[in-house]
């Protein structure tokens, strides 16, 4: 009677709080909240501390292209915490603004929020207070794999191997799942982050052009491969010379910057060779069968799939709005909480 009288008055929420955006569901509602995990601080009067001035969507408008007072972070990396106090502010801001669309939050909500595989109990706790601190009644865990299986739609409480891969901003998360468990789970922090990283100083390296985080984004986005027969052409960029300072304009094409990935992505390729050679001999023969499934923003560089598939031999699935199968996922790790159902590999 309690759970059904707090279900009335507030909203359990799930929260994939990653290194690049952070995406907000709601029990009953969905997703309805997808902003960047960025936070513009301004110096205060007198050069002492910082006040926060800008969160998510409007902080990204701001990056690389502040005065010298007004910096533009990501207070998390890697899927862990950087900066605590900041990361809680920033998790308020977007509780504050969800409870401002509607009263969602008549009383504080529960939220789930997915952790790496690879993420220490020392980062747990840290993400666990910040939430708590934030405003929550109570906070569940729950590791990133599982969580995408889950928002996949894969079985993954059935007696048959389910492999996922998720690409997110700062880890690589590697799962097979069987009978609600994670039978295998590795986290490495090679992703799309470090795919812009490598683009970006690839150009000034090759052609002396100097561009920023924004720019590189895109610029994986329009014409990034990951495999020849995925190669988009060419694409115009604009940025500063490395050696004059003055602006320039170069073209840059897909197979070049295929090269220039190549290192990282084999090491994504080789996390997945791992799993499979960690992986119980009758879960493999269930993944000869179902293949694995590529959630996360990563998912989306184009031939990233048949890249794996050539390098693993098996079927390789992209997951409908691979962006937010991990969202959904905690969304659905709430329904097994509000039933007092044993949850596996959520986190104490």
């Amino acid at each position: 009677m309690l759970r059904k009288l707090l279900s009335y008055f507030g909203s359990d929420v799930a929260i994939d709080l990653g290194t690049a955006n952070t995406i907000v569901y709601v029990k009953g509602k969905g997703v309805i909240l997808n902003e960047p995990s960025m936070v513009a601080l301004a110096l205060e009067k007198g050069g002492y501390g910082k006040r926060i001035i800008a969160v998510g969507h409007d902080a990204k408008t701001m990056l690389g292209k502040t005065p010298g007072q007004i910096e533009v972070i990501r207070p998390m990396k890697d899927g862990v915490i950087a900066d605590f106090t900041v990361t809680e502010q920033m998790i308020k801001y977007f509780i504050k603004k969800l409870g401002s669309r509607k009263s969602f939050f008549s009383i504080p909500p529960t939220i789930v929020i997915c952790v790496p595989c690879g993420s220490t109990q020392v980062e747990r706790r840290a993400i666990k207070d910040s939430a708590l601190a934030a405003g929550a009644r109570r906070v569940e865990l729950i590791e990133e794999a599982m969580a995408a299986a889950l928002g996949a739609g894969l079985p993954v409480s059935e007696a048959r191997a389910s492999m996922v891969v998720d690409i997110g901003g700062g880890t690589t998360e590697v799962g097979v799942i069987s009978l609600g468990g994670l039978v295998y789970a590795n986290s490495i922090r090679i992703a799309g982050d470090k795919v812009d990283e490598i683009i970006s100083s690839h150009i000034r390296n090759k052609h002396g052009l100097l561009i920023g985080d924004t720019t590189a984004e895109e610029i994986k986005k329009q014409i990034g491969s990951a495999h020849p027969s995925a190669d988009n052409g060419e694409m115009t960029i604009r940025g500063r010379n490395a050696y004059q300072g003055l602006p320039k304009e170069i073209t840059v094409n897909s197979a070049e910057l295929r090269d220039s990935l190549k290192d990282t992505l084999d090491q994504m390729v080789t996390a997945i060779r791992q799993a499979l050679e960690a992986t119980p001999p009758e879960l493999s023969a269930d993944l000869i069968e179902n293949g694995l499934t590529l959630t996360g923003g990563g998912a989306l560089l184009r031939g990233l799939d048949i890249l794996i598939n050539e390098e693993t031999g098996l079927k390789v699935n992209i997951a409908a709005e691979p962006l937010l199968c991990v969202a959904k996922g905690c969304g659905v790790a709430l329904d097994y909480i509000s039933d007092n159902r044993l949850y596996l590999n959520r986190i104490k």
